[in-house]
């Protein structure tokens, strides 16, 4: 059964977290408590052992719509400082998403909008319903969609980056997965069963070797090539030594 606050549920179900963001009557839209909540749950799901994948979903029609009116009010009355502490709120979330030792997959139906969209992208992989839509719209009210520049360029050309953040327009989910933005597109009859069956396969993979392959992956970010050989160097040597690695060489010579 799924647990939590009135904003946001918890559940643990096959090794899979689920989190669900909870304010359908406001299309999931994010403020200071929902935030909090989700750092909670992600918190929870890295000292469960037991959870080999965390996915992030939506109640009701939509993911997220971005930031709700109270948080929008805010925002035009708050000092520098305040602001300042809100927007590293959300830096913070993003980052824990990266941390988080096992994948975080966003599965993503309805509307996927300014920090609702940026939240999506944030997850290690997007999987979205045929009907979904993206966009960054933050350009339209004078604002920017600032710290979601960074995953952008990192995952679609920079033509296609700069369009999304400056023209302001929503696309669709074919769109978003010819641009590389998503891993997976199904129809609305078949999505829930294909994400369950999606997160599914890591039940079945080393938990150690996609974490130590999450850390090194994001690493690799920022650093020369030869650099970047040597982090795999470490990475490849500290797996060898691993329970699960030393476990399936044993088994793979067993054949």
């Amino acid at each position: 059964m799924a647990e939590g606050s009135a904003a946001l549920l918890y559940e643990v179900v096959d090794a899979v977290a689920r989190v669900t963001l909870n304010r359908p009557e406001k299309r999931n839209a994010l403020n200071d408590e929902l935030i909090a909540e989700l750092k909670a749950a992600l918190a929870r799901s890295e000292l469960d052992q037991s959870v080999r994948c965390v996915v992030i979903t939506g109640a009701g029609a939509d993911f997220c719509s971005g930031a709700d009116l109270s948080a929008l009010q805010k925002i035009s009355k708050a000092s520098v400082a305040e602001n300042l502490e809100d927007a590293r709120s959300l830096m913070d979330l993003f980052l824990l998403i990266r941390e988080l030792r096992v994948p975080v997959i966003s599965a993503v139906r309805g509307r996927a909008l300014a920090g609702g969209c940026g939240l999506a992208l944030a997850c290690d992989m997007v999987l979205a319903e045929r009907s979904a839509r993206f966009g960054f719209p933050e350009v339209k009210i004078g604002f920017v969609p600032a710290m979601v520049m960074a995953i952008l360029r990192r995952s679609v050309s920079e033509k296609i980056a700069f369009e999304l953040m400056a023209a302001g327009e929503e696309i669709s989910a074919e769109q978003a997965l010819n641009y590389g933005l998503v891993n997976r597109v199904w129809e609305t009859a078949e999505f829930d069963a294909a994400v369950v069956e999606f997160a599914g396969k890591f039940r079945k993979l080393s938990r150690s070797a996609v974490a130590l392959s999450k850390r090194l992956f994001y690493r690799t970010d920022a650093i020369a090539f030869e650099e970047a050989l040597a982090a795999g160097v470490d990475v490849n040597t500290t797996a060898r030594m691993t329970e699960d690695c030393q476990k399936g060489i044993a088994r793979f010579l067993q054949k």
